[in-house]
């Protein structure tokens, strides 16, 4: 890659106005000599950055609202197009955004390694190696080809940087797919153990405070991904099982046909991404638009996408709160903006999201589909059910629980595997909207993406197109000398 990458993550995030602490390449930072400041360090752990934008203009969540609002990065990934911005919210501001936290990650365990008891900091530890292998996983799934057993050993990755950057002309390079996955594994599985929730603050705010890193539970759902996605269907259920240890998690799901139903598209905003919504298992802040345009952009969900994926086979009507616009946008409120000015006194700033990285719903139609692959199908239609009972309008397990009768009516497939996977994936598209997720069911399945505009072009990503795979950002390209992806 790019020898250049820890300059052109830092430069970049000035440019755009990240925050002053990732502002400063790493050894300009403060002197590490504590836990305390480990902590600190720790948080820019994390991209502070958002990939919804990109990715839900690139999946079939989206379609032509001409009424709406015209953004050139929701056009380009919309027609999948290589990005012609580098602005918060492209895709290679997310590339400096995760190898920024990779940075952060790094040097907090340099310090640990060199400290005479390291082990007074394995909380430290711990947290780092998970945030590194999560950054990196993100990174080798949407800039390289989906892992496939088959072809991962060839399929070429994305650096995978383990050590703190100390010179301006090291070399990095595309290692491959399979290697890159072996390394989150390796990081993932030696940082789990580690995590002590008990490191993060105590008092009242502690729950928030853990929200916003990796705890034992947010650990073991990014294992759950991770595995879902290399199809090891045993690790799903196994690190599922470490999170719903204690019953099938239904009081941990967000209660869209209770509590939920009486809020105002303000407050289910604020609702929906709070520290305090059992629902959230890993929470994270980032510099993004995203809240001021996902129900605004001209390629986003209209009516006929909400009328293809509403509907469902329970019998009943989705509880899920939905608005819509003037300009024929249909939106679930998730977001809401929080405005960071530059100074006490000043009118400007920059915007950041509030982002859910996992949740239990994620975790618990993650394992319904470990479940399919794995034939234990009633344990499947369980977990479905689990996420059904909290979705359907008024409720009556006698009129809406899922049968195998009602699955194969609705999807048409004489296999059950095939029916029960194709709900896990229907119910992830709506649980999920709005939140980018989608784009990965695509790839890791392979379903063809269809695109039509108001003008009656119609455009078709099929699986093994090169499109598939965002490009390389141009600087790494062009500078860095990193193999730029087919096209």
């Amino acid at each position: 890659m790019n020898k250049y990458l820890p300059i052109f993550c830092f430069m970049l995030f000035v440019l755009a106005g990240c925050n002053d602490y990732l502002s400063k390449v790493p050894d300009n930072r403060a002197k590490l000599d504590s836990k305390d400041k480990i902590g600190e360090l720790l948080v820019s752990a994390y991209p502070e950055a958002g990939y919804a934008l990109f990715c839900e203009a690139m999946s079939d969540n989206v379609e032509d609202n001409p009424a709406a609002g015209q953004d050139l990065r929701n056009a380009d990934a919309y027609f999948w197009k290589d990005a012609s911005t580098t602005h918060q919210d492209s895709p290679e501001y997310y590339w400096n955004a995760s190898y920024a936290a990779i940075a952060a990650a790094n040097h907090a365990l340099e310090f640990i390694e060199t400290e005479s008891e390291p082990e007074l900091y394995n909380a430290e530890k711990g947290e780092a190696l998970v945030a590194r292998a999560y950054a990196h996983f993100m990174l080798v799934n949407l800039f390289a080809k989906m892992y496939n057993q088959g072809s991962a050993t060839y399929d070429p990755g994305i650096p995978y940087v383990t050590e703190p950057e100390k010179q301006s002309l090291k070399t990095y390079k595309r290692t491959t797919v399979a290697h890159v996955y072996s390394m989150i594994e390796k990081d993932l599985l030696e940082g789990l153990p580690l995590i002590d929730d008990q490191a993060y603050e105590t008092g009242s705010g502690a729950t928030g405070v853990a929200k916003f890193h990796f705890t034992k539970t947010a650990a073991h759902a990014f294992a759950v991904r991770f595995y879902l996605f290399k199809k090891d269907y045993d690790k799903v259920i196994e690190h599922s099982n470490e999170i719903f240890s204690f019953g099938d998690g239904a009081e941990y799901l967000r209660p869209w046909n209770t509590d939920y139903q009486s809020l105002s598209a303000q407050e289910l905003a604020v609702a929906y991404t709070r520290s305090s919504e059992r629902s959230n298992v890993l929470l994270a802040e980032g510099a993004s638009e995203w809240a001021r345009l996902f129900n605004g952009l001209r390629y986003s969900t209209g009516a006929l996408r909400y009328q293809d994926i509403f509907p469902n086979p329970t019998g009943g009507q989705f509880a899920i709160s939905t608005f819509y616009t003037s300009s024929g946008v249909y939106f679930v409120n998730k977001f809401r903006e929080h405005f960071v000015r530059i100074g006490t006194n000043a009118n400007t700033g920059f915007p950041y999201v509030v982002f859910p990285l996992f949740t239990m719903e994620e975790v618990l139609l993650s394992r319904a589909e470990a479940y399919a692959f794995k034939n234990q199908f009633h344990d499947a239609m369980a977990d479905l059910n689990t996420w059904v009972a909290k979705r359907i309008d008024d409720y009556d397990p006698d009129l809406h629980a899922l049968t195998f009768n009602k699955i194969f009516n609705f999807y048409g497939h004489d296999i059950n595997q095939s029916n029960i996977v194709d709900a896990v994936l229907h119910f992830r598209q709506v649980e999920f909207l709005h939140e980018g997720l989608r784009w990965f069911d695509i790839l890791r399945h392979d379903i063809p993406v269809v695109h039509a505009t108001n003008a009656g072009e119609v455009l078709e990503l099929k699986p093994g197109d090169p499109r598939r795979v965002l490009q390389i950002p141009q600087e790494a390209i062009s500078i860095g000398g990193l193999e730029p992806n087919p096209r």
